[in-house]
This record gives C-alpha cells, sequence and structure tokens, in this order.
C-alpha cells in the first residue's frame, strides 16, 4: 500500500525530532500536510499530526465500539416512532413505503462518499476540515465556515429534539392509561431538561466507559426493535388487523395542496430526518482504533443496516394500521396512537416503554458527537469562548467542557416548546437541512471541482465509482432541500407556514455576515495544532500539495 509524504524524511523521524524544529501553522490550508493510506499506520499518533493535530484522545473505540454509537445516533425504534408524522402525514401509507425505498438509495449514495472521504482524512472535524482542504485556492477559509456551521447547527438542534421527543414519549404513555390527562408545555419543557442533565454526565465520562456503555446500548437498541416488531406482528396476527394486497402502496392519501407526487417528496423527510445521524464516526476518528479503515466501515455499516432494517419497519407499521385517518387527525404522540390501534392498553405501554428507552440512549449518542464537533471547532477557534471549549478534561480524556456548553445551548433551545407548535417544529426539523447542507459541500467539491488525480485515497474508497456515485448524492440534496422547505398548503398561514427556511437560513446568514466582518481577517481554515518539522513542512497550500507541486 503506497504512503504519499511530500517530504524527504521519514514520517516517524521527523515526528521525533518536533523539539528540534519548530514550525507552528496557524492553519490547515497553509500547511504542507503528509496522507498516509497505509493500513499499517492509521492508529498511529503521526498520522494524525500528518493532518496537522496532535493526537489528545485515546483511540478506544474499535469498529463495533463507533458503529454502536452510531447506531444509537440513528435509534431505529424511536426514529421509527418519531417521524410517523412526517412520513404518513403527506400521503398516507405510500409515504412510509416508497418514499422510504427511493430515499433509502441516495442516502447510501451520500454514506460511500462521506466514508471515502472519512478515510482519507480521519479527523473529529470531519466534514468541515474536509472543505477546507478540497476547496479551490483561496476559497477553503469560506467552505470551511459554511459546511462547520452547517453541521453544528444541524448536530446541536438534532440532539434537544430527541430528548423532548422522550419526555414528551413518557407522558404520552401516561395519557394511554389516563385519557383525560394532556401533558402541558412546562411538563414536557422540564422533563427534557432533566434527561439533558443525564445525557451531559454520560457524555463526560471517559471514552472506555463510552465505548461499553454504547455496546450495550446496541444491543438493546437491536433487542427493543426486535420486540415491538414480533409483538405488533403477533397482536396484529391474533385480532386479523393485516392489510392485504397492494393497498398500502397504492392508496395515496394526499393531504396537502400539492400534486401527489411533489406530496410523495415531502415525505422523505422521515426517512431524511432518521438517517441523519450516520457521519457520528467521523467526529469520532480521533477516538477510534484504525480509523482510516473502522470509522469509514462504521459510516457505510450504519447507513446500509439501518437503511434497510428501517424500511422493513415502514413496511410492518403500513401493514397493521388500523385507521390511518385517526392517525393523522388524533392528538398526542402519533406512535402511542399507533400502538393502541395495535395491542392492548398494557401492550401498547410496555412497547412505548422500550421506544422511550431507546429514545434515551439516542440522545446521549447525539450529544457525544455533537460535543465532539464542538471541540473540533473550538479548536479551531470558531465558537466564541473557544479557548475554554476547546479543553480536553485531564481526568476522563474526552470534551466534558463541549459537553456542557453543548447541554447549555439545547437547554435554551428547548424553551422554544412555550413558543407553539410551528416554532418548535420548525426548529427541530432543521435539523436535518443544516446536516445535508453539511454532508453536501465536501462531496460537491471533491466531485466536480477536483480532478481524480488531486485526491489522495484513504485505504477505503470507492475507486472509478467515486465520482458518479457522489453526483448522485448531490443531485438528490439538490432537489430535496428546497422540497423540505415548502408548507403543506400553497398559500400558507403564519399557522401552517413552514418556517424551517428561515430557522436555518437566519443562523447561516448571520453566520456569513460575520464572516464577511470580521471572521475572514482572521479564520484561514482548520488550525494545525502540531508542530511540524524540517523540510517537510514548509508553509504551502492545499491545492499545491493535492497537485504534488511545490512552489
Amino acid at each position: 500500500m503506497e504512503i504519499h509524504s511530500m517530504g524527504s524524511q521519514s514520517k516517524k523521524s521527523s515526528f521525533s525530532n518536533e523539539e528540534k524544529n519548530p514550525v507552528v501553522a496557524e492553519s490547515i490550508i497553509d500547511t504542507k500536510i503528509t496522507k498516509v493510506t497505509s493500513e499499517d499506520n492509521v492508529d498511529d499518533p503521526e498520522e494524525l499530526a500528518d493532518l496537522g493535530y496532535k493526537q489528545e484522545f485515546r483511540r478506544q473505540l474499535s469498529l463495533f465500539g463507533i458503529f454502536s454509537i452510531a447506531f444509537s445516533v440513528l435509534g431505529l425504534l424511536p426514529s421509527v416512532a418519531s417521524t410517523l408524522s412526517f412520513s404518513l402525514s403527506y400521503v398516507g401509507t405510500p409515504g412510509l413505503l416508497w418514499a422510504w425505498l427511493i430515499a433509502i438509495f441516495f442516502l447510501i449514495c451520500i454514506a460511500l462518499s462521506m466514508a471515502e472521504i472519512c478515510s482519507a482524512l480521519p479527523t473529529s472535524g470531519g466534514l468541515y476540515y474536509a472543505a477546507a482542504v478540497f476547496a479551490p485556492e483561496g476559497w477553503g477559509p469560506l467552505a470551511s465556515w459554511i459546511t462547520g456551521w452547517s453541521n453544528y447547527i444541524g448536530n446541536v438542534i438534532g440532539q434537544p429534539s430527541v430528548n423532548s421527543s422522550a419526555a414528551s414519549m413518557i407522558l404520552g404513555a401516561v395519557s394511554i392509561n389516563r385519557s383525560s390527562y394532556s401533558p402541558t408545555n412546562y411538563q414536557v419543557f422540564l422533563l427534557s431538561v432533566g434527561i439533558q442533565c443525564l445525557h451531559c454526565f454520560l457524555a463526560s465520562l471517559p471514552t472506555r466507559y463510552i465505548s461499553k456503555i454504547n455496546r450495550v446500548n446496541t444491543f438493546i437498541n437491536i433487542l427493543f426493535l426486535f420486540i415491538a416488531a414480533f409483538a405488533i406482528i403477533g397482536y396484529a396476527a391474533k385480532n386479523d388487523k393485516f392489510n392485504h394486497g397492494t393497498h398500502p402502496w397504492r392508496e395515496i392519501k394526499n393531504t396537502t395542496n400539492w400534486p401527489d407526487g411533489f406530496a410523495v417528496l415531502l415525505s422523505f423527510n422521515g426517512a431524511i430526518w432518521t438517517m441523519s445521524g450516520y457521519d457520528a464516526p467521523f467526529h469520532l476518528s480521533e477516538e477510534c482504533a484504525k480509523a482510516s479503515v473502522n470509522a469509514p466501515k462504521a459510516i457505510v455499516l450504519t447507513a446500509v443496516i439501518g437503511g434497510i432494517v428501517g424500511w422493513l419497519m415502514q413496511v410492518l407499521v403500513s401493514y397493521t394500521i388500523v385507521d390511518v385517518h385517526a392517525l393523522i387527525t388524533g392528538s398526542g404522540n402519533m406512535w402511542s396512537i399507533y400502538l393502541s390501534q395495535v395491542m392492548p392498553k398494557s401492550a401498547a405501554i410496555a412497547i412505548l416503554s422500550l421506544t422511550i428507552f431507546s429514545t434515551l440512549m439516542m440522545g446521549q449518542s447525539s450529544l457525544i458527537a455533537s460535543s465532539r464537533i464542538a471541540y473540533s471547532y473550538a479548536r479551531d477557534g470558531i465558537l466564541p469562548f473557544s479557548g475554554w471549549i476547546g479543553k480536553v478534561n485531564n481526568q476522563t480524556k474526552t470534551p466534558v467542557n463541549a459537553v456542557i456548553c453543548n447541554g447549555i445551548i439545547s437547554i435554551c433551545i428547548l424553551f422554544l416548546l412555550f413558543a407553539g407548535d410551528e416554532t418548535s417544529s420548525a426548529v427541530f426539523s432543521v435539523g436535518a437541512v443544516a446536516a445535508f447542507s453539511a454532508f453536501t459541500i465536501p462531496i460537491f467539491i471533491r466531485v466536480f471541482c477536483m480532478k481524480d488525480s488531486e485526491f489522495h485515497r484513504g485505504p477505503w474508497n470507492l475507486g472509478r465509482y467515486s465520482r458518479p456515485i457522489g453526483a448522485l448524492a448531490c443531485a438528490f440534496v439538490a432537489l430535496m432541500i428546497p422540497v423540505l422547505c415548502f408548507p403543506n398548503d400553497k398559500n400558507p398561514s403564519p399557522k401552517t407556514m413552514n418556517w424551517t427556511c428561515l430557522v436555518y437560513g437566519g443562523p447561516i446568514f448571520l453566520t456569513l455576515i460575520w464572516y464577511a466582518i470580521s471572521a475572514r481577517k482572521w479564520f484561514k481554515g482548520p488550525k494545525a495544532s502540531e508542530t511540524f518539522k524540517g523540510e517537510s513542512c514548509n508553509p504551502s497550500s492545499i491545492p499545491e500539495f493535492f497537485e504534488g507541486k511545490e512552489k
């Protein structure tokens, strides 16, 4: 396996001479990087140093460990429960079946392209780092800035949305037995805050404990998913409540003012929201053993297994729904109403309890991933109070300050529960739009702005299929982001308006103003935290590195 190196000295010898010839690089873009593509060296601290960073985390996550966290972030059982309103409300059961089936194909294309990039550049900065590396000369800082803020907004918003879903389901379990009970906003808020505090504690533990917890959680999530599926099948068979034939596939019940085809596109939101967390292995790569191989494998495994199993759950729900109209128009948690249709109250509460536990674990994994994003961005000085946020705790060797920061932001976001359903729905649905915007920027640059010879592939790569798969990924996201910002009605009122474009576009617009006024003067891309050595690290631009040319 070839090792790409721009220096005359070997990687390890130059690393050992760091105290003799220290040259601190201000930006990755201004630093000549050596990229290791050998599977024999993917666990070395020197590989991370070649990417511009010092090894600060302990690499204690195996392939299964990092997959466990990503699979927990997906949280198939709670995600299916939470996205019924997205998938079902627009066109009925075809939104569960066709929308998921079509969307998953393209979402796997995005995952494959992301995994290839992760293998080449396995850092916690992930997509934000890759955008800076791949962008044409002079555009790296801006591409990195937009990607970083999109990714951060998507992740920091997604975590409290999971917690509020867990709180809603907990209170929804109460309403199954007490039909007169209706949860209030302050009850959902207080319970969500309590859940958030628990997640902050769990996400701050040492990596070895986080790995063990998430391994157990993965088995539990899979077990609970199968228990829920078999319980639904069993009660549906017992009561002869299966929907037969092709009726669930073809009976479109369009509840929007748009044509049926466009309404089906709107229902893609369920699959997109569910699959918006498979970038977690990228951000955990600095804590992963053999990151250039295991992290991309975890991304692909999460997308493929999550997509297939998630779609099978959609099939199950579609063929066991008793009354679609009652489900769409009913008040309260849609998953709770569905379970009440299929099985007795006691069984519904039991399955709902399993869903709640899985949702709690999903929220914990989401905070782990988002805190690593915050840490990597603070390390490069992007966030306010970056000096404090970007510190690694000496005892746990985890970014505890970043966990606390994201926890505080999540609690502030939860206050929007008091602003009404329209506002809170817009805030929480923006996570998918922000996440996939960040996913696609480096993929787009790599596919349309770089020659194949300029892209130094890692040990896990797509070979000749890299460009067509990346093009499919970009085309899908370019189509879906505007679609997901459309309201249900052609002439919406403030109550029926989809405010996603404003909730996402507003913060991004403000960060662009910040960049134009101030950040462009000091932000030059991801910062190099490691001292570089000898002649092999004279400052040079990333485009020159990929071209293999000297100035």
